[in-house]
């Protein structure tokens, strides 16, 4: 069965018991990793437990398919049920999940079984995602809907919120992966001295500034993400060309780049919409939330005039090709994702000679 949408924060909950085993994937590694926790931890609670929860490897079941069905037949030491998990799955593990999910007798076991980005041709993710007995969780990178919830979530845990400035700072810098977005809000809650995740409900947050953010999270690669997209899409290619420099050489992670600028037109492309409606560029850029930045907003309206829908539309094409092209040619993600944001740059240029007189 394939669990999608809504329904995952509750299968999560609580899984449905007919599922004898789960795949949980996607190019969010630390979603995947999140999600395959969370899913054993409502079987057993100390992940830690030998007795019962035992790890596998695909390549463990590629050289011996039968192990993963024995092990999940087998009783735990002292009782209880067991967790069984399976690491860097992929489609060589298919042949043993067919076994397992063939037994004819129920296990007291649950398998939970993590793998990378499966295509959806992938035998393994078509398998789970048919089965009766099987379901298929996948985990993609967060975006402008999921991401904001998501920050604001851990802050909340924390005791912590963010203002206006901050929120949008974070929706810019975050979300590449959401491991190294837990961490990063972890690292602010460090800084903000924050009490505790054991924070009282009736206790009132403390507030977090945009500055608190670029003190804690990183005011150079916050503030260089911005000029590398903001360069693009603006068209001001000597601005893109040095700060793409500078970013990409201070280490920022290419797809992270590539991700950011898809949320960026994203909000583009929701505020285009308010103006079919009958807003002007200035009416739509007040109502983005989490909203622009005061220093940003005057080029975000700007570049409203640049992309018109049918542009918006390449700028998602590119941006989405150079993410995959970065994942799966083998080719310097650097230069992928750098032809991708000069590409943009130059069709915001263009745009600009088009608005001439």
């Amino acid at each position: 069965m394939k669990i999608a949408g809504g329904k995952i924060e509750g299968f999560l909950r609580s899984p449905d018991p007919v599922a004898r085993a789960i795949l949980v994937f996607g190019p969010d590694e630390g979603l995947v990793r999140e999600r395959a926790m969370r899913l054993a931890k409502t079987v057993v609670e100390d992940l830690s437990d030998p007795f019962r929860v035992v790890e596998l490897s695909g390549p463990d079941l590629k050289s011996d398919p039968a192990r993963l069905s024995d092990e999940a037949a087998s009783m735990s030491f002292g009782g209880g049920s067991r967790v069984i998990r399976v690491r860097q799955a992929g489609d060589v593990v298919t042949p043993a999940c067919q076994t397992l999910l063939a037994m004819s007798t129920p296990a007291d076991a649950l398998v939970v079984i993590d793998a990378g980005d499966l295509p959806p041709r992938s035998k393994l993710r078509k398998m789970f995602e048919t089965a009766k007995n099987g379901a298929s969780i996948a985990c993609y990178a967060d975006d402008l809907r999921s991401l904001p919830d998501v920050i604001r979530e851990s802050l909340n845990s924390f005791g912590l919120s963010a203002d206006r400035d901050a929120m949008s700072l974070l929706v810019q810098s975050l979300g590449v992966d959401r491991s190294v977005t837990r961490g990063e809000l972890e690292k602010l809650a460090i800084y903000m001295d924050s009490p505790s995740s054991n924070t009282t409900s009736g206790t009132t947050p403390v507030p977090v500034s945009e500055a608190d953010v670029r003190a804690a999270i990183g005011d150079t690669a916050a503030s260089g993400i911005d000029d590398v997209i903001y360069g693009a899409a603006s068209g001001d290619a000597t601005k893109l060309e040095t700060s793409l420099s500078r970013v990409l050489s201070d280490g920022t992670n290419p797809v992270q780049l590539v991700r950011a600028a898809e949320r960026h037109f994203q909000r583009l492309h929701i505020a285009r919409g308010q103006m079919a409606q009958g807003m002007s560029a200035d009416q739509a850029t007040k109502t983005m939330r989490p909203p622009i930045m005061f220093k940003l907003a005057d080029a975000f309206r700007m570049q409203l005039s640049l992309w018109p829908e049918a542009k918006l539309s390449r700028a998602f094409e590119i941006l989405t090709q150079a993410e995959i092209d970065c994942k799966t040619t083998g080719l310097p993600a650097n230069a992928i994702c750098s032809r991708a944001m000069l590409t943009i740059a130059q069709a915001a240029k263009a745009g600009q000679r088009r608005r001439q007189p």
